[in-house]
């Protein structure tokens, strides 16, 4: 079996929205940047601390990522995780606690398989954690595929053990303070993955269907080079940059429910054209390779001072206090409100506009404009 499936539970927002995208994904290396490695550390933590947690023996892994700022989200991690386990002994007196472990959805999904990264199974309920560690992406448990997916896996190990009625499955996302739990009845993911997920996962798994381009195509290694999502970004070429009075109310609505993709879709042909010129020579008609500017820096911030010091200039250093997060570690939470609480405020956001589904509630444009200027 491949180390990877291909159909991931982690990429079933996109393969289920876009079916043929799971095996065009194939033709492609696999680019995952720093930021995937440094989730991969963030997991590793999370499974020492947790492990260490419970009596179990384990090895502190060591990383270049290791810092105060994941030291404090991973011990986060572990704290919600025992607040789980004490809930679930309430109806439960030996609950099962598993951490990684590996989930066989092949009843459902071709080859399918993934890792869940925390599972307690107790009578009534059974719990799904997923660590997040990114930033750039709120993801929330709500239908969440992966999390599902990650469900009728533990399901097929687990349900005829224990009785089990509810499935819990929660995205736990400490940089964007984002927990979000999704709780379903068993019969409705069996309904479910009989009647929605099987069928569109043959589908993928046979590399057929039509190419439906969206925002699961961010994370899609094919992005760059898909004709299908080229063309739905073209589209807005229709519009020929029309000054913003001369579109109509629904031109614009248009526009704006997929600016975002447009942006980042071409930021992704920015970065692919510039990677291919200057590490693999592609020579692009119309444009050129030049060296980018730069800002002037000291080569050694020692020698400047000193050298600076001894002809004569002394007021050369400047003194900042440190930010709040930063206050707030070195304090600790009550101890920061306690002393600092009366001397920090959160000024009024500016105001922004946002699809509706966004979960920030709705402000008064008549009065937004003067509140913030206020401020």
């Amino acid at each position: 079996m491949s180390k990877h499936a291909i159909l991931s539970a982690s990429g079933a927002h996109r393969w289920m929205n876009c079916t043929p995208s799971a095996r065009l994904e194939l033709e492609f290396d696999d680019k995952s940047g720093s930021a995937a490695a440094e989730g991969t550390a963030a997991h590793e933590l999370c499974e020492h601390k947790l492990r260490r947690a419970l009596k179990m023996r384990s090895k502190k892994p060591v990383s270049t990522f290791d810092s105060d700022e994941m030291d404090s989200y991973t011990d986060g991690y572990v704290e919600f995780i025992l607040e789980i386990i004490d809930q679930a002994k309430q109806s439960c007196n030996d609950p099962l606690v598993l951490i990684e472990q590996r989930l066989d959805f092949t009843k459902y999904v071709p080859d399918g398989f993934g890792t869940g990264d925390s599972l307690i199974i107790a009578d009534g309920t059974l719990h799904i954690i997923d660590f997040k560690y990114g930033q750039g992406v709120l993801v929330n448990a709500e239908d969440n595929p992966q999390m599902k997916l990650y469900a009728l896996g533990a399901l097929e190990l687990f349900d005829g053990i224990y009785d089990i009625n509810t499935v819990a499955m929660t995205i736990y996302q400490p940089r964007r303070e984002n927990v979000s739990t999704f709780t379903v009845f068993k019969e409705s993911l069996y309904q479910w993955a009989e009647e929605i997920l099987k069928p569109i996962a043959e589908l993928a798994f046979a590399g057929d269907g039509r190419y439906c381009p969206g925002e699961w195509c961010q994370f899609c290694r094919a992005a760059v080079k898909c004709r299908a999502r080229a063309e739905s970004k073209m589209k807005l070429a229709a519009f020929e940059f029309a000054l913003p009075p001369l579109l109509s109310d629904e031109e614009i609505a248009e526009i704006l429910s997929s600016i975002g993709d447009l942006t980042n879709w071409a930021n992704e042909i920015m970065a692919y054209a510039t990677d291919t010129a200057v590490n693999h020579g592609k020579h692009w008609p119309g444009y050129k390779v030049v060296e980018g500017r730069s800002n002037r820096k000291y080569t050694d911030d020692e020698a400047v001072a000193e050298t600076a010091k001894e002809a004569g200039y002394r007021d050369i250093y400047k003194q900042s206090l440190i930010t709040i997060t930063e206050m707030e570690k070195l304090m600790g939470k009550p101890k920061f409100n306690e002393i600092l609480g009366s001397l920090v405020i959160k000024p009024t956001g500016k105001p922004t506009l946002v699809p509706v589904s966004d979960k920030r509630p709705e402000i008064n444009t008549s009065t937004a404009k003067n509140d913030f200027m206020e401020v």
